[in-house]
């Protein structure tokens, strides 16, 4: 498949940190933005349902389209997989919409390599206690001690993106990101 050619934003870090959040506001503040639903074998948390968050697949079904070629690149974290499908991405690049995406840094190293353009912006807890109480509040707590192993190590990559922001009060590192966004939008 040849490389298609569009804007791409990648948001990275680990579980927890607030990606979900920055990416609703971008989307809520920048009508021209398209969000990836993302495929996952997890399975849905309270208050998710079919493509909100995430698609939600048998194991079977993800192999299946993986085989296929139907993702850009998987990943599996934390025991579940997960898959960006191409055909989202195409298609708002089709219609001059800026993707934006949140993948883990396996992921994200995928794509930058893909897409050496692409603006990637790695959020970072201000510690690991903040994280974990984050994690805590919002009822994921299974495996909390493999999350934060993980994100340790994710955070030890950060040096690796464009842009580094430390999440510890969202209103300022949202106006930080809105800057990289704001250069990024300029140089349409």
């Amino acid at each position: 498949m040849s490389k298609p050619h569009g804007k791409l934003v990648i948001v990275i870090g680990p579980s927890g940190v607030g990606k979900s959040s920055f990416i609703d506001r971008i989307l809520k503040d920048e009508p021209n933005f398209c969000d990836i639903i993302t495929y996952t074998t997890r399975k849905p948390r309270v208050g998710e349902k079919e493509g909100d968050p995430y698609h939600f697949v048998t194991l079977e079904k993800f192999e299946e389209l993986k085989k296929k070629k139907f993702f850009v690149e998987t990943a599996r974290v934390h025991d579940n997989f997960y898959g960006t499908p191409w055909d989202q991405i195409l298609n708002a690049w089709r219609l001059k919409k800026v993707v934006i995406i949140d993948v883990d840094v396996q992921g994200a190293r995928v794509f930058k390599a893909a897409f050496p353009k692409a603006l990637t912006v790695f959020l970072a807890p201000p510690n690991i206690i903040a994280l974990r109480q984050r994690i805590e509040q919002r009822g994921s707590v299974s495996n909390i001690e493999v999350r934060l192993q993980t994100a340790a190590k994710e955070m030890t990559a950060a040096h690796e993106f464009d842009h580094h922001i430390i999440n510890d009060e969202f209103e300022l590192a949202y106006r930080e990101f809105r800057i990289f966004i704001e250069k990024l939008l300029k140089n349409q």
